[in-house]
């Protein structure tokens, strides 16, 4: 839990950590006492400031049976902001509206085929997407505080340039500028690697919720990750850290898209994966689909494949729990989808690794978020600002 602050910054920390508190879910005066150590005159004042500036809400709660007037409760205003969400992956892309409470307004996709990944055809086809959907119409319905960007490869965090992204082929794109066209030129971009997003969203409203120390493995084409401690996102000095596909695994294994050789990728990331089972390795989400359910009919090539993947999967996991030590790894993309056939022989190959000295075991998950993990989490990136100083901002859009 975030503790209150006691920083010449007072008023602007608490504000931030009581919105951050109801984010989670309605609470009574107090309940946010007891959830931030704040006073009851502090928590009055607080709520009440928020209520004007549009994003909390206080309204009569339900009676509980006992005597006595229920506690009003403060919740999040869902009618007030919200973030857009741009997600680009290798075979699709996507646009969504996110409210405060991570929760999914509306959202558009587009399938996309593999000759149309590079930068010009993907700027093409969000143009595409974005007028089939009205950014200024939803803004109209809710103030927007922000873009965040999902993309699949390194960037750096300074300024969002996506340095590189084999499975797209990307190198040095500043993809910020390259979007400005299209989106309203007030709204701020931010730009991040799509599973440290992951990894945010799942932390804050999944899996990882109350814990400090989380692992979060996804694989889709290409396999990423995100490590968040002590309850916040480690980015690395260039905003590089968790590209744990990378990890060189096997020094006689293939020729990864980086350029390296044996990188984690190599062996249980998506292509692959189809290549072990027979299947196209470059067949996309049809081939995983066909995967999938001959997976569930229990073919013997597909569960051999799936064995397979299970070892190498537990490998890599084993070698990211003993540096991390987390509470939990969570498995997002293919992984999580996967999960459910290759739980067994996964615990077998994990408690063949496992570190007996530290004398604990770490549980492997599936995203509770799902496939909205990279979205609300592209979200979580643009409303950071807000989350750090309430006012101010939602004083400037307000504007």
């Amino acid at each position: 839990m975030i503790s209150a602050a006691r920083t010449p910054h007072l008023r602007r920390s608490n504000l931030a950590l009581v919105l951050d508190r109801l984010r989670r879910g309605p609470c009574s005066r107090s309940q946010l006492v007891r959830a931030t150590d704040l006073t009851r005159s502090a928590i009055a004042g607080l709520v009440g400031e928020l209520e004007r500036l549009g994003l909390v809400i206080e309204e009569p709660s339900e009676s509980d049976g006992r005597p006595g007037r229920p506690s009003p409760l403060v919740r999040i205003d869902d009618r007030s902001i919200g973030a857009l969400a741009i997600e680009i992956f290798v075979d699709e892309i996507g646009t969504s509206i996110v409210d405060l409470d991570g929760s999914l307004v509306s959202s558009v996709r587009l399938a996309r085929t593999r000759d149309r990944v590079d930068v010009d055809a993907t700027i093409a086809d969000l143009a595409t997407l974005l007028d089939r959907w009205d950014v200024d119409a939803e803004r109209g319905q809710r103030r927007l505080v922000g873009c965040g960007v999902s993309v699949p490869g390194l960037v750096r965090g300074r300024d969002g340039l996506v340095v590189g992204a084999p499975n797209i082929g990307w190198i040095d794109v500043a993809l910020g500028e390259a979007l400005a066209d299209l989106l309203p030129d007030d709204l701020p971009v931010s730009v991040g690697n799509d599973a440290d997003l992951g990894a945010l969203a799942e932390s804050r409203f999944g899996a990882g919720v109350g814990l400090d120390q989380m692992v979060y493995v996804s694989g889709e084409v290409g396999v990423g990750g995100g490590l968040v401690c002590a309850g916040r996102p480690v980015v690395g000095a260039h905003g590089f850290a968790g590209e744990i596909g990378h990890m060189p695994v096997n020094p006689d294994g293939e020729l990864c898209r980086c350029g390296s050789v044996g990188c984690w990728e190599t062996e249980v990331g998506e292509s692959a994966l189809l290549a072990r089972a027979g299947l196209d390795p470059d067949g996309g989400r049809a081939a995983v689909e066909d995967l999938l359910e001959r997976a569930d009919a229990a073919e013997p090539s597909i569960v051999a494949a799936l064995a397979v993947e299970a070892r190498w999967l537990a490998i890599g996991i084993a070698g990211l729990v003993n540096v991390f030590d987390p509470d939990v790894v969570v498995l997002g993309g293919l992984f999580a989808r996967i999960l459910p056939s290759i739980r067994a022989t996964l615990d077998d190959e994990l408690e063949l690794r496992r570190y007996r000295a530290a004398r604990r075991e770490v549980p492997v998950v599936g995203a509770a978020l799902g496939p909205r993990a990279v979205t609300v989490g592209a979200a979580e990136l643009a409303f950071g600002a807000l989350l750090a100083d309430p006012a101010r901002v939602m004083t400037d859009i307000g504007r």
